[in-house]
């Protein structure tokens, strides 16, 4: 590992700790003395996605990350809630011993496991992974989750739908007036 300070190959490692499926290193530089940490993360075999075009792709972990952190983004979600859940995904598709997974198989998997987590988060990401053309696609998603979910909201999250709709009754009683 080289020195990110004056580029010195050479380094001794001060602290390892294990941080589940990674191990974090601090390190001294041999010349200069400068630390740094490193991060050290088990390899996993190659893993090809395959496209809706039929190309295949290398499995991009921070792809899937970014897919996910943007339909959460501006939800309440404690720290770290996108970073496991990135990693329980890449598990289980490393799990199934496969070498090419498609990219539906993906799609249905983080979908599965944002409704769990954010409705509207869910929401997101359907709407993409689903390609809806309409609202009437996107409305019959929405309705499927509250179907499924009984419409109770998770920990910490309005309802996608209140259950006393009379305020919005009455908002569309004026508006007509």
């Amino acid at each position: 590992m080289k020195c990110p300070n004056c580029g010195e190959p050479e380094s001794r490692v001060i602290d390892s700790r294990s941080l589940g499926d990674e191990i974090r290193r601090r390190r001294e530089c041999a010349k200069c003395r400068h630390r740094f940490t490193t991060l050290e993360r088990l390899q996993n075999r190659s893993l090809y996605i395959i496209k809706k075009d039929g190309r295949r792709e290398e499995f991009d972990r921070e792809k899937l990350f970014s897919g996910i952190r943007k339909a959460c983004e501006k939800r309440p979600m404690p720290t770290g809630t996108i970073e496991k859940l990135v990693e329980t995904i890449e598990a289980e598709l490393y799990s199934l011993g496969k070498t090419e997974t498609p990219s539906a198989l993906i799609g249905r998997i983080v979908v599965s496991k944002l409704a769990d987590i954010d409705h509207i988060a869910y929401i997101r990401f359907a709407s993409v992974h689903y390609e809806f053309s309409n609202i009437t696609t996107l409305k019959q998603a929405v309705d499927t989750l509250i179907e499924n979910r009984l419409g109770a909201p998770l920990d910490g999250q309005l309802p996608l739908i209140h259950k006393d709709d009379s305020a919005g009754q009455r908002r569309r009683a004026r508006q007509r007036s």
